[in-house]
């Protein structure tokens, strides 16, 4: 298991050691997912075609549309 330790700048900003990014194939625009679990914070890649594959059975334009909605609906979450 990979470790390091990082400092939490204002407002909350942290940086992912380039090591970490690397193993994860983490580039600028990679969404994550970050959720608490038994009082741990856990970042994970977010895959949005993986997630839309999993709920569409249609064509790759039908699966592309999802995937467009999935990640409108994520930036509004975030505003």
């Amino acid at each position: 298991m990979q470790r390091e330790v990082i400092k939490v700048h204002k407002k909350g900003i942290i940086v992912i050691p380039k090591i970490i990014r690397e193993a994860l194939n983490i580039e600028e625009g990679t969404l994550l997912e970050l959720r608490v679990e038994n009082g741990k914070i856990l970042l994970e890649p977010l895959d949005l075609w993986q997630k839309v594959w999993k709920c569409c059975q249609g064509s790759a334009e039908e699966a592309e549309r999802e995937l467009d909605k999935e990640e409108e609906e994520f930036w509004k979450k975030r505003r």
